[in-house]
């Protein structure tokens, strides 16, 4: 495919703007159990991603007692799941694309899932660094997936809200994480929480395996195949993505927007992610088992954005808006929100009005996330969904990775969380600016202005 029809491409898919009385196809019954299903797996599997992505969080303290690690060092061991997760995402989209979401997470699950564990047990900076990139590079499949099955089992005007219920995993994932692990960590210590989520895991990849088909596994009716190819142009369902179109995508301007807003939304979550309890336990002194239950109070708030967003993204594309503007202007008022609410509260007094403005700076934060990645399952056609969320991936996440070791070096050198939060805040600022200046809308008939 050549450029300029990559180009065609992606605007059809991206700009196919529903008129407020256009109709979805009625889907069949076992279309909904099958998204029920889906949807319900990719949050299981989602909710498992995050609580191993948390559990050094929750331990960060404990082991850099126990091992003597400065707070750069642990912002080292943070920060290098990242890099190893970027990187893991350029190939992992094609691979999605080639072999489908059944096999490619399965096996990633089972992946981060052993390298989980391996962590209860190594005890020297550079073993469990190697760790960390084991569990960046099997967890990396994650929500590219997601993407590509939103793609495959929903009508194109319907991908909003299963979006935000696949991404609510981000922040309910944690938010359920920080009281659990910090009671796993006082009961059974911190080794002994890192094999036991490695145990179950495995468990999630066994299930998803055994009860997940891809699009092309099940033999469709001719009704189920009309709801979930309408609105869609002409041949965008099917086939297989070729390497031509995937190297295709990087000349594309809209891609290059949507990687750079994505590290302004992967910088904040990250320092969220990966700090909070430690900045509760230091800044205001609270407990371990304390930091844990306040920890997840931003992202029960996160959990609601996302959901808000996906519902939000919906809604207004039913009012009538094009299919990429109802995602653009969620990202970039939720990006804005974020910073703002998060420069209030670095400068705050107090846990409650601190946490308060955190509670709202998630909220909008992930109101934004639900919009990225709606966009990205609408934004080129199915076969290419996967790559493109991957190389969104590889961006926001190879950016963000910087946010712990950046923050570790902050609080190392001025003994405080503040100017790390007002970074996170500028970093979100820049993200808003990339989806509205860089990321350019489709031209009415499908063409992109520029690339």
């Amino acid at each position: 495919m050549n450029n300029n029809n990559m180009q065609a491409a992606v605007g059809t898919a991206a700009d196919s703007a529903p008129t407020r009385e256009a109709a979805i196809s009625v889907k069949s019954a076992r279309l909904k159990r099958i998204q029920c299903v889906a949807l319900t797996l990719l949050v299981l599997a989602g909710f498992v991603n995050y609580l191993d992505r948390s559990t050094l969080a929750i331990a960060n303290q404990t082991i850099s007692r126990e091992l003597s690690f400065t707070p750069t060092e642990m912002g080292l061991l943070l920060s290098v799941f990242s890099w190893a997760y970027a990187v893991a995402q350029l190939p992992i989209g094609g691979i999605l694309d080639r072999f489908g979401a059944r096999l490619t997470l399965g096996l990633g699950i089972c992946l981060w899932s052993i390298a989980q564990g391996l962590l209860g047990v190594f005890s020297t900076l550079n073993h469990m660094i190697l760790a960390r990139i084991g569990l960046g590079v099997g967890e990396a499949p994650q929500f590219p997936a997601g993407a590509k099955v939103v793609s495959e089992w929903f009508n194109i005007r319907e991908r909003g809200l299963p979006s935000g219920i696949f991404n609510m995993a981000s922040s309910l994932g944690p938010a359920i994480a920080q009281p659990i692990l910090a009671a796993l960590l006082l009961g059974l210590g911190w080794r002994a929480m890192f094999i036991a989520m490695g145990v179950m895991g495995v468990g999630v990849a066994i299930i998803w395996y055994a009860v997940y088909r891809n699009r092309d596994e099940v033999s469709l009716t001719a009704q189920e195949q009309h709801y979930l190819d309408e609105g869609m142009a002409k041949g965008e369902s099917g086939g297989r993505m070729t390497f031509a179109e995937w190297r295709g995508l990087f000349r594309l301007r809209v891609t290059w927007g949507i990687v750079f807003g994505y590290v302004g939304i992967i910088y904040m979550l990250s320092l969220y992610l990966t700090w909070l309890p430690a900045y509760l336990e230091r800044t205001h002194h609270l407990s371990l088992a304390s930091a844990g239950w306040v920890a997840s109070i931003p992202f029960l708030a996160g959990a609601a954005g996302v959901i808000s967003g996906g519902l939000l993204v919906d809604r207004v594309i039913r009012g009538g808006a094009s299919v990429s503007r109802s995602r653009k202007w969620p990202i970039c008022g939720g990006l804005i929100g974020a910073g703002f609410f998060t420069v209030l509260g670095a400068y705050a007094q107090g846990v409650v009005p601190v946490m308060a403005l955190f509670s709202a700076a998630l909220f909008c934060l992930n109101v934004a996330v639900a919009g990225t990645w709606s966009l990205v399952s609408v934004a080129v056609p199915s076969r290419m969904v996967a790559s493109l969320a991957s190389i969104q991936n590889f961006g926001g996440y190879f950016g963000g990775a910087f946010a712990p070791v950046v923050t570790g070096m902050v609080v190392q050198q001025t003994g405080s969380f503040t100017l790390a939060l007002v970074i996170a805040a500028l970093v979100a600022l820049l993200g808003a600016a990339s989806y509205f200046f860089i990321f350019k809308l489709p031209e009415k008939g499908g063409h992109l202005a520029s690339h």
